[in-house]
């Protein structure tokens, strides 16, 4: 089990609680976590769960993806990751089969770049098996139109 640099959680947890102005009584009401356990967590007392911070993180408003790398939950480049795929997910001006089509290119960019996907990184956001082959794009293609192949725009 890798070791838990539980001091730096536990500053960065206070830094972020003193910038929302919440009191660590306030933090607690809002998480549902108990007052002393959360100071123990902010002393690096604790080692808290995935699910606890989870809860701190939505009340503090904050990613739960930076207080698990902070807690050593999940790496740097697991979060980034994790960030690039919500953010393209939770796009409003592309359809899901653009944002399943822009999900494929990134993980074929990713594994071109030696990036091996995890066991669940591989599949669509609709749950469907990773990339296919018939997904990569090709020349002439855009995610957004119904291109053939090779097009000639003056004929």
């Amino acid at each position: 089990m890798a070791s838990l640099n539980v001091g730096n959680l536990g500053e960065y947890l206070r830094e972020q609680r003193r910038a929302a102005q919440l009191s660590l009584r306030q933090l607690a009401d809002a998480t549902g976590v108990s007052n002393p356990y959360l100071s123990q967590i902010e002393r690096g007392l604790r080692k808290p769960s995935a699910d606890v911070l989870q809860q701190v993180a939505k009340a503090l408003r904050i990613s739960a993806e930076t207080l698990y790398v902070r807690a050593g939950i999940l790496d740097e480049r697991e979060r980034e990751e994790l960030e690039t795929r919500a953010v393209i997910l939770a796009d409003p001006s592309i359809n899901e089969r653009q944002k399943n089509v822009l999900l494929q290119i990134y993980d074929s960019f990713r594994r071109e770049n030696g990036f091996v996907p995890g066991p669940d990184e591989d599949a669509d956001a609709d749950g469907d098996a990773g990339p296919r082959e018939d997904a990569k794009p090709r020349k002439g293609d855009d995610a957004g139109a119904d291109a053939t192949e090779d097009q000639d725009p003056h004929s």
